[in-house]
């Protein structure tokens, strides 16, 4: 009997799913929040064993014609002086040639494209109450739409509404790393190309990211708030003013991003974290990319992790008609790998982020050294997942 799978999340582990479980005879319905598939979005990475999952999927041409190709990442100092220029594969441990960076935007229309004549999507539409038992699980949507479905899988990001349907509140998984930012877009008035630029102080950060020859920056800002989320003003204005102050007195072309970040519309404030469970299901329902392991962008790997887990979750459920007895194997084959992943924390915060004079001394002391070190070796985490063979 065919299974019946409903996804919650159309970014990019959901659509990822998608493809491997209707691959494998699965009818699968994706519901998503949004009204259309979500376009621009920050660059994100495709890296080690998940450029071979997308190859196994066939859209690696696709997404190599998408690669940014960022040909330097510049580090300033406060004053805004340069203190390194080097490649970004020597910041981020990838492999030239092989890794992959592309707009989030563009993976994700890839692979909704790759799907969306063999999968069901319920658009503008997201799930309101699960209710497990033997033969299923009954969904009744935001809409008022009900439905049973075999399985449910969670793939709605960090802040997963599937995850607190299944476990209960954020707060006992969410690992608080001690940043909070801000992303936006703003004009390229500093003829910015194919480059990232960084500029550090004790505890704040600020990039200007150009994506191609674009005349619009993707900027950042972040700084050191050690204490957990939660204590954030709600609204939207008391946040920008939060942001701003923690940038007050900065300089480089930190007060030009500032002002662009209060009339940006499109603005995503966050804290950096992680999420760490210590099981990704229960009963029918699964987890899968953010919404069971998120390992912060700290790390570069959110993306990579994402498409890796629905891999190994589909193939589970391939090789395994009990779905109890799948998700085992699911945990199994990728919990070691997230483990190596989201250690990887340790090492972006002390490059991005160092917190007092002395640790930017010595990040600053040590991007010098890269810039006459040969290319680096990639990190083994980034690789260390051992695909299951096709299926």
């Amino acid at each position: 009997m065919r299974r019946e799978v409903l996804i919650s999340g159309a970014g990019i582990s959901g659509p990822a799913l998608a493809y491997w479980l209707h691959r494998s005879g699965c009818a699968v319905t994706v519901v998503e929040t949004a009204d259309a598939p979500r376009h621009g979005g920050y660059p994100i990475d495709v890296r080690g064993s998940a450029v071979e999952v997308v190859r196994r999927m066939g859209i690696l041409p696709r997404l190599q014609d998408a690669h940014i190709d960022s040909r330097r990442c510049t580090f300033l100092d406060a004053d805004g002086g340069e203190v390194a220029s080097l490649a970004p594969s020597a910041v981020a441990g990838g492999v030239e040639g092989r890794d992959l960076e592309v707009r989030r935007g563009d993976l994700a229309g890839i692979l909704h494209t790759l799907v969306r004549d063999d999968v069901e999507f319920l658009f503008g539409d997201s799930i309101g109450t699960l209710a497990q038992s033997a033969r299923g699980v009954d969904v009744t949507f935001r809409s008022g739409r009900r439905r049973t479905f075999d399985l449910v899988i969670g793939a709605d990001g960090m802040h997963s509404h599937t995850r607190e349907l299944l476990f209960g509140p954020e707060e006992p998984f969410h690992r608080h790393l001690g940043y909070r930012f801000g992303v936006f877009t703003m004009p390229n008035t500093l003829g910015l190309s194919r480059e990232v630029t960084m500029w550090n102080a004790p505890g704040r950060a600020a990039a200007l990211y150009a994506v191609g020859e674009s005349d619009t920056l993707h900027a950042f800002l972040a700084f050191h708030r050690p204490e957990p989320p939660g204590r954030a003003p709600e609204d939207p204005d008391g946040r920008r003013d939060l942001l701003a102050a923690a940038f007050a007195g900065a300089g480089w072309e930190v007060p030009a991003m500032v002002d662009a970040m209060r009339s940006a519309d499109d603005l995503f404030l966050d804290t950096a974290g992680q999420i760490r469970m210590p099981r990704w299901s229960g009963g029918r329902v699964a987890l899968v990319g953010d919404a069971a392991y998120a390992p912060s962008f700290l790390t570069g790997q959110g993306t990579s992790l994402a498409l890796a887990g629905a891999y190994v979750l589909a193939d589970a459920l391939a090789r395994n008609r009990d779905h109890t007895a799948a998700f085992a194997s699911y945990e199994r084959g990728l919990r070691a790998f997230v483990t190596m992943n989201q250690a990887l924390v340790a090492d972006g915060g002390a490059t991005l982020f160092p917190t007092t004079a002395r640790a930017l001394e010595r990040r600053d002391a040590r991007l010098r050294q890269l810039v006459t070190v040969p290319a680096p070796v990639a990190r083994p985490a980034h690789s260390a997942l051992v695909l299951p063979g096709p299926y």
